[in-house]
């Protein structure tokens, strides 16, 4: 005798999202998805020296370890939601956590430097089918009245497991062999996996995948990524230029073919409406203002206060806490409250929280210097969060994966625009200085501006 098939899941209403129970098993699917790719970006970083040691290179190249990583998601993630939108978001999340998880534990065996590279660029390809569906996901999840909680939610797992990241890392690398960092996001996966079939299942798009759109934007954004990485890491102003020019080049050629198919795999047509394209110029500004000023800071508290390691990393710590208690109070405030309103309140608060910053005084006290860092990073968040759900919300429902994409593309750029910043005040004698806080107040307020002037509610 056959077994009774299960009843099929309910689907999801266009607009009131999943039904209770599901709704809660979703939302669990999708934060371990999250999880996994975040503590995966921010773990390793930890074990590069003993990865030098172990596999005998030398230092400067263990952080490619790091740069494939960030260069296969940001040329992968735009093609790869154009898929989704194909073929379902259900499916390809599911597929991108399943290679995600595979990559992760065969990182186990691995012996060689070459292999580690391998294994992490297919790490990157999975993470990056997670990360452009799960913006999508999240809006098919959550009714339209609580996207931003939804968003609230992830913001607060993204949080979290940057935090946790470094602590985990280093107990890892203490206490068990090194390849285990690479592995220790491989459960996430699993238990992501048994939650997929929880998720909400759109409609996929019917058409033919754009290959030729799909190679150019994933040149365009790795070279103009690689460009940036070139000039951050020493590579000469002439390599630099070649390769920036180059990214732009077939950019501009890109954008153009986007704007005659049907069916883009960037959704460049979506940027001409202007509170779509200021979203994420905003969203942009805002990245970039927190990862020059992150990456600079304890540079000047070492060289220019004095500190130990020890003690700027407790300080640093203040920033993602902040982000970990005012982040998902912004999402829920964003269901409730004018978006124009939270977002001109966060950039300011950021804006003077990184002046106060700037103009430090020589006998500012580690609590001075807390308190400085925790107003900024929750101001930072307090923008982010409306500015997200706006951004999300004003794509049209049955292209909210390449509107996701696009996000997730936008901050990834931004963050490595952002890095190229501080790298470049470093290398000018000025990275030790107020000066990265000052570059970074005005990044905050061309993100305030953008959001005050595009957000009507």
């Amino acid at each position: 005798m056959n077994a009774p098939s299960q009843p099929p899941l309910p689907a999801a209403d266009a607009h009131d999202g999943l039904p209770m129970p599901r709704r809660l098993r979703a939302i669990a699917a999708i934060c371990c998805g999250t999880a996994l790719v975040i503590l995966d970006a921010a773990i390793p970083v930890v074990a590069l020296p003993t990865i030098g040691r172990e596999l005998h290179v030398p230092a400067s190249s263990t952080v490619l370890t790091v740069t494939i990583y960030q260069l296969t998601l940001v040329m992968a993630i735009m093609p790869l939601s154009a898929v989704g939108d194909m073929i379902g978001l259900r499916r390809l999340y599911a597929l991108g956590l399943t290679v995600f998880a595979l990559a992760a534990a065969t990182c186990l065996f691995v012996n060689s430097f070459v292999l580690l590279l391998f294994i992490r660029f297919v790490q990157a390809l999975g993470a990056a089918a997670v990360l452009s569906m799960t913006s999508a996901l999240i809006r098919s999840i959550y009714p339209s009245g609580q996207l931003g909680r939804g968003l609230g939610v992830n913001s607060l797992i993204n949080a979290s497991f940057t935090a946790l990241a470094p602590t985990v890392g280093g107990y890892i690398v203490a206490f068990a062999p090194w390849q285990w960092v690479f592995a220790a996001s491989a459960p996430l996966g699993v238990l992501a996996l048994i939650g997929v079939r929880n998720l909400p299942d759109p409609e996929p798009r019917q058409g033919r995948f754009g290959w030729l759109s799909a190679a150019m934007s994933a040149a365009t954004f790795g070279l103009i990524v690689g460009g940036l990485e070139t000039g951050a890491h020493g590579g000469g102003a002439v390599a630099t230029l070649l390769v920036l020019a180059a990214g732009i080049g077939i950019g501009v050629v890109f954008v153009r073919r986007e704007l005659r198919v049907e069916q883009p795999v960037m959704p460049v047509d979506m940027l001409a409406s202007p509170a779509l394209a200021l979203a994420m110029l905003g969203a942009m500004a805002g990245f970039m203002a927190m990862m020059t000023f992150v990456i600079s800071m304890p540079f000047r508290l070492e060289t220019g206060y004095h500190f130990s390691a020890g003690e700027v990393g407790t300080m640093m710590a203040t920033w993602p806490l902040a982000a970990l208690l005012i982040g998902p109070f912004a999402s829920i405030m964003a269901d409730r409250f004018s978006l124009r309103l939270l977002s001109g309140i966060g950039a300011s608060v950021t804006v003077l929280a990184l002046l106060s910053l700037a103009m430090m005084p020589a006998d500012v006290s580690p609590l001075g210097i807390c308190a400085r860092l925790f107003v900024t990073g929750g101001g930072i968040s307090l923008y982010l969060s409306p500015n997200a759900r706006a951004l999300i919300a004003s794509a049209p429902r049955h292209r909210a994966a390449s509107a996701g994409g696009l996000f997730q593309t936008v901050r990834l750029l931004g963050q490595a625009i952002g890095a190229t910043v501080a790298a470049a005040l470093l290398s000018f004698g000025l990275g030790s200085g107020p000066g990265p806080a000052y570059a970074a107040a005005t990044l905050a307020t061309i993100a305030g501006l953008c959001s005050v002037v595009r957000i009507r509610r």
